[in-house]
């Protein structure tokens, strides 16, 4: 949930504020945006080589500054052995939630990072995999952390670069060597067993690592800059229909810190509701009333339309990290502007919620039947739905309204008739709309940058890892990655 923001004089172009709300978080994601997605991509591809393992030819394509393997000197300087003779491998610690106690320290699940801990059982940097579960995931740990006992982390590097390792341990084959239980686990004994093919020099290891790690840095930035975009919308739907805070402040005879024709816009007293006190003059009314539940949107059997399936479902942010086309069965169907909320346990507790605008335009999209399409209609502008269904009310609420049996509990679309929304009259829906757009719209433009910068590593990476690609320059890169 977003973090309250202090409410305070301030106009959206004086400097000092964003409509009322501390520009502190607007401030940070303008810094974390000083270098150009294209320095970026300059930068990795210089010093990358083509090396053909086939016929043990060195390609000698122009890519910025490049040169052959030969030139590097390492290309000889590969090995082949086991993965137990490269790292050790072990099983993490249990951490039951009653014993865990506030701090900063990260817990590592087969998921990734979920939660923080006053005390740390393994010293950073660390490389983490799922054991049990979720698995084929890896997780670079830069900090001191605590794997929890469904992973397996890298006790012993043996020498070896660990960020390397990291990049390294994704292009295993993890699933080859998992049991064959309902639920999947690894026995890291056998996997120690894995071949596997790598350069013994560390210096061409932290080349590699610096590559891959320049791309995955600039992708974690624009992450951080969608999740300071998302804090201010999601702030500013807080402070306005959720705690009223320009209600409240005018109330009271304070300054509500917004431009005078907006704050001209709120009323300056209260009445009562069957949810207790609202602004005077907005109205209480059923969700359906005011947001489309699962709109129809054409899509005929068969045809190819991007599909969203729920493992891409975001956690954090609006949008989801890929999108593929796939020929349309049977599932929910949406379009832009929409927003999706997962309904089965355990992805709406993870807070699995979407914000449409990745489509072409006109396109009909499609996903899992788990999902629930939300539309607001007018005067409420798209964007409301998404802040409305990350806010705490509407998950509180939709967590308690899930029937079936353990494990596979739902929420009924036609539960959400009992879900009360408080409503504004139409000029201010409008003005919230035409202060939300544009941070949606930026944030969709940083999406596309980080999925261009995630489709660029995911390609370089099995070619580094597999020595089909090799560095020129392995000194200085290898440096400035240290």
């Amino acid at each position: 949930m977003a973090k309250r923001i202090k409410t305070e004089h301030a106009g959206a172009k004086n400097g000092g504020g964003y409509w009322g709300l501390r520009v502190d978080a607007k401030e940070r994601s303008r810094k974390l945006r000083r270098s150009h997605d294209k320095d970026t991509v300059a930068e990795v591809g210089a010093g990358i080589t083509m090396h053909d393992e086939r016929h043990g030819n060195h390609g000698n394509k122009d890519t910025g500054g490049v040169g052959t393997a030969k030139s590097t000197g390492m290309a000889d300087k590969w090995r082949e052995m086991t993965l137990g003779e490269v790292i050790e491998l072990k099983r993490g610690y249990d951490l039951p939630q009653q014993s865990r106690s506030y701090g900063k320290v990260p817990l590592v699940s087969s998921s990734g990072v979920t939660d923080h801990h006053s005390m740390a059982m393994v010293k950073g940097p660390g490389v983490v995999t799922g054991r049990y579960g979720t698995l084929g995931q890896v997780f670079y740990i830069k900090e001191n952390f605590w794997p929890l006992n469904t992973t397996l982390y890298v006790r012993d590097f043996k020498g070896n670069d660990p960020r390397y390792v990291s990049y390294f341990l994704r292009v295993l084959d993890f699933l080859a060597y998992s049991d064959k239980a309902a639920v999947p686990g690894l026995n890291r004994n056998h996997l120690h067993q894995a071949k596997v093919r790598l350069p013994i020099d560390v210096s061409e290891q932290r080349a590699i690592a610096h590559i891959l790690g320049t791309l995955d840095d600039k992708i974690e930035l624009n992450r951080r800059m969608n999740e300071t975009l998302e804090a201010i919308a999601r702030a500013l739907f807080k402070s306005w229909f959720v705690d009223f805070d320009p209600v409240r402040a005018k109330a009271e005879g304070r300054d509500p810190g917004l431009p005078k024709p907006i704050a001209d816009l709120f009323p300056d007293s209260f009445e009562n509701s069957e949810l207790g006190e609202i602004p005077k003059g907005w109205e209480v009314k059923p969700l359906p009333d005011v947001i489309e539940v699962n709109p129809p949107r054409p899509l005929h059997k068969g045809d190819v339309a991007p599909y969203l399936d729920m493992a891409n479902m975001p956690t954090r942010g609006h949008s989801p990290d890929a999108v593929i086309d796939r020929p349309f069965g049977s599932g929910m169907r949406f379009v832009n502007g929409d927003t999706l909320v997962a309904r089965i346990t355990p992805c709406l507790e993870n807070g699995k919620t979407a914000y449409v605008d990745f489509l072409p335009h006109g396109q009909v999209g499609w996903g899992s039947t788990e999902y629930i399409v939300l539309r607001p209609k007018p005067p409420l502008s798209d964007e409301f739905a998404y802040c409305l269904a990350r806010g705490t009310e509407f998950r509180d609420f939709a967590i308690q309204s899930m029937t079936g049996s353990s494990g596979r509990q739902r929420v009924p679309a036609e539960s959400l008739s009992h879900f009360r929304v408080v409503t504004a009259p139409k000029p201010i829906a409008e003005q919230f709309g035409q202060l939300i757009k544009p941070l949606f719209a930026r944030s969709s433009a940083v999406t596309k940058e980080f999925r261009t910068l995630a489709a660029l590593r995911d390609t370089l990476l099995p070619k580094l890892i597999s020595g089909e690609l090799r560095l020129k320059g392995l000194h200085n890169v290898a440096v400035g990655g240290a």
